[in-house]
């Protein structure tokens, strides 16, 4: 349901994020990361955390209407309401849907106008079918009818085991809704490296078939502009041209593992992404690069590379995984997919690289991510403004920064960047604080900052909550 990966992963009913590496691996990074530490330290005066609402079950996304209220969803189904007015949460609904190791109710957004159309997506498993549908709810006299369905998309999982499921969810100012979706591969075949096997019988081993095809959905982030009669249209400016036989017109960007929290900066035009990366410890010469997770920014369609380079496009190496020999390094710049499960175009567009990328230890480049387990996020991008009567708001030393968290470190950054998308500063969120794996970051028409927390344990927390982050002055 959530990132999975091998060392970090989100939760699943037994580890939720079902990923690769061992749990010995896991358990060492863990008591790496708990050894160095983040500290308990008090807060600075400026900011402080307010538990909104306690009780929740696996919450795992949630989106803040321009009247401030607050919609969470929790992956087994339920919808619930908080509304500063009336605080408290009350359920709105309880969908039917499949909630195997990484699917469920993965992510929701509220539309621009939900305030007056009611209009809620949902991105969701369904029971007895192998797919995730991106699904339109009507929200009537304060409860969400699921007779109001209308599916706009549906995306195939797959069987034995779903993972990499994505399922971030952001609308931009133009009325386009972006939703992620995962490579749908298997995480625990290929030694932390890349997935590029292409032997028969495995092609839930080779991320050619999803990430790198230009005809499937998965590995992808979509843009789509939803209709009112429940459809969907094109908008200008996708990856690729409608009518293409060999390409989605609905993808916007392509080369992706697990893309499963993103957010657009309406007015710097540029959208965000965490993407979940392998485990791999160290390089390997017949391999390639570490395992790294990354953040990525754009303001136009392209490709990230997936499954052939990663963080600042190093390359991974064509290998056959029956002799065990290596062979070329594969070139970023002109990405040829090969595999024999390809089913879009052969010759892909060029891969971009990310804006920050770590490995499970410490960063030497940007040492405020610390080290651990990984599963990048990327949230919000807050803009101050002196004219919103708000106590609450963020202070304006918050300008510019955009939110970037990770599920299983616990920290959330902000992040500055300059006119050429590169970091020039992380700054931590609270001071001393670690959030209880925070997984969906929104900020509220008030200025401030609302994220859940999933809770201390992979599953079944009693310590997971919806937050405030608010100004103490």
């Amino acid at each position: 349901m959530v990132p999975s990966r091998q060392v970090g992963r989100v939760p699943s009913s037994r580890g939720w994020l079902a990923g690769c590496g061992s749990v010995l691996r896991l358990a060492a990074l863990a008591v790496a990361f708990a050894l160095q530490g983040l500290g308990a330290g008090r807060p600075p005066s400026g900011l402080q955390r307010s538990v909104l609402a306690e009780g929740l079950r696996e919450p795992i996304t949630l989106d803040v209407a321009a009247d401030g209220r607050v919609m969470l969803a929790e992956r087994r189904g339920r919808i619930v309401l908080w509304d500063p007015r009336d605080p408290g949460l009350r359920t709105i609904a309880s969908l039917n849907v499949f909630t195997g190791p990484e699917d469920g109710l993965l992510g929701l957004a509220l539309h621009p106008g939900f305030v007056t159309n009611g209009w809620v997506f949902c991105y969701h498993g369904t029971p007895g079918v192998l797919e995730n549908r991106l699904s339109r709810f009507t929200v009537k006299e304060g409860l969400l009818d699921p007779a109001s369905q209308r599916i706009l998309l549906r995306v195939p999982t797959r069987i034995p085991k779903p993972n990499h499921s994505g399922g971030g969810l952001a609308f931009d100012p133009a009325g386009h809704l972006y939703l992620g979706t995962g490579d749908y591969t298997d995480a625990d075949r290929s030694e932390g490296f890349a997935p590029l096997d292409h032997r028969p019988g495995q092609e839930f081993n080779d991320s050619e078939r999803t990430a790198a095809n230009t005809a499937d959905w998965r590995g992808k982030i979509l843009r789509i502009h939803p209709e009112p009669d429940g459809t969907y249209t094109i908008p200008a400016g996708n990856l690729f041209p409608a009518g293409d036989p060999k390409a989605l017109p609905e993808i916007y960007a392509m080369g992706c593992r697990n893309p499963f929290r993103l957010s657009f900066d309406g007015p710097g035009g540029r959208l965000f992404w965490g993407d979940v990366g392998p485990d791999a410890i160290q390089p390997d010469p017949e391999r390639g690069p570490a395992g790294f997770d990354e953040f990525h920014v754009t303001r136009t369609a392209g490709n990230f590379g997936w499954p052939y380079s990663i963080a600042d496009n190093r390359p991974y190496r064509r290998f056959d995984f029956g002799t065990r020999r290596a062979g070329e390094a594969y070139d970023p710049e002109h990405p040829v997919n090969e595999s024999p499960f390809n089913t879009g175009r052969r010759e892909l567009p060029p891969a971009r690289p990310a804006f920050l990328w770590y490995p499970p230890g410490p960063s030497a480049r940007w040492p405020e991510v610390g080290s651990g387990p990984r599963s990048a996020m990327a949230g919000p991008t807050y803009h101050f403004s002196a004219g919103l009567d708000s106590p609450a708001k963020l202070p304006a030393e918050w300008d510019g920064a955009t939110f970037l968290f990770d599920w299983e470190r616990g920290w959330i950054l902000g992040a500055w960047l300059d006119g050429q998308d590169r970091v020039t500063r992380l700054k931590p969120l609270l001071t001393g604080a670690k959030f209880r794996r925070p997984i969906c970051l929104r900020l509220g028409p008030d200025g401030a900052l609302y994220l859940i927390e999933w809770g201390s344990r992979w599953s079944d927390n009693t310590d997971a909550a919806l937050v405030r982050v608010a100004s103490a002055e």
